[in-house]
């Protein structure tokens, strides 16, 4: 945790700020809702998408105005609806050590909640005439669903290739936090290029983020959540689609077999985890991480050293080296 204080020094207060203007954001007449986002707000992880809309804006203009408050906001409104729908798809219980929103209050509260938080998100960028950071979160909420809907395709027929696994992974996972990064540098006043290079480093970051997602399930490490999970899913991630593009045709298809027919047979699947781990699908997917982290270091380089800069690579690194 103490590299989370250390990235978050130079907003320290802007975050106390945030805080305090995110409720506001969220209140409600109805004693339900108010309720229920109460749970949301008080549960809340460590809030990384706004740090990177203000770490942003502040490397880039010295200080955070209201419209990134307000792009804040809209990227939390979002992204808080994004999980609650998602624990709602997935049948989920709990979230972050604590019941799920839909396992207290039920499927139908759960979505008609996410679909309020989406609506506040988007009311608070069109009252305040942010229409440019209206597009930048609309954009990803879109790719977001593409990419999971295009990994559910995949799933069911198995033939994902290295290629399109990054375009999941770009739609579902790095195009939010490419928005919060564009929008940190939107919300100041930046032109054009620099938003659109703050889009792309924020981009790499969400690559390496969900590359590092990925490789937990094949861990031997305590994360708090079992292994095996994805192959469970039949979701093809980077170190079983290396291993598949790199074992002799009897094997791949045992692999397949193994998916399809016994992905939730635990010996089955610890099998195939170790089979990863011993062909280096494992090993290759931490390069490829890595290689992200770099394109991510290389863009930030072109701009100014100060804290919020020094802040931003710390999360770059933080983000390949956490243990959850």
């Amino acid at each position: 945790m103490k590299i989370v204080s250390k990235i978050k020094a130079p907003i320290e207060e802007e975050m106390e700020i945030f805080e305090r203007k995110f409720y506001e954001s969220v209140r409600s007449q109805v004693p339900l809702l108010n309720r229920v986002m109460l749970f949301l707000v008080t549960r809340k992880g460590k809030r990384m998408r706004p740090m990177f809309v203000f770490l942003t804006a502040k490397m880039l203009h010295g200080s955070i105005t209201e419209r990134s408050y307000r792009g804040a906001s809209v990227i939390e409104l979002i992204h808080t609806a994004t999980i609650v729908h998602d624990d709602v798809v997935d049948e989920s219980t709990f979230r972050r050590g604590f019941f799920s929103l839909n396992a207290l209050w039920r499927n139908k509260i759960a979505v008609l909640v996410g679909d309020y938080l989406l609506s506040k998100g988007l009311l608070l960028s069109i009252d305040n005439d942010d229409f440019d950071l209206l597009r930048i979160i609309s954009v990803a909420v879109r790719e977001m669903s593409e990419g999971e809907l295009l990994q559910i395709e995949k799933a069911r027929k198995l033939d994902i290739t290295e290629e399109v696994y990054y375009d999941i992974i770009r739609r579902k996972t790095a195009s939010l936090i490419a928005a919060c990064t564009a929008m940190g540098a939107a919300s100041v006043g930046m032109n054009v290029k620099t938003v659109q290079d703050m889009h792309r480093f924020g981009e790499k970051v969400g690559m390496a983020f969900q590359i590092k997602d990925d490789l937990f399930d094949y861990t031997d490490d305590d994360i708090g959540k079992p292994t095996g999970i994805d192959i469970k899913e039949r979701k093809m991630t980077l170190p079983l689609i290396y291993t598949l593009n790199n074992v002799p045709a009897a094997t791949r298809k045992q692999i397949l077999k193994t998916i399809k027919k016994y992905n939730t047979n635990k010996q089955k699947v610890n099998e195939l985890i170790r089979l990863v781990k011993e062909t280096g699908g494992m090993d290759y997917a931490v390069a490829q991480m890595h290689k992200f982290r770099d394109e991510a270091l290389e863009i930030l380089s072109n701009y100014p050293d100060n804290p919020a800069k020094e802040s931003l690579q710390l999360m770059v690194d933080y983000v390949i080296n956490r243990k959850i």
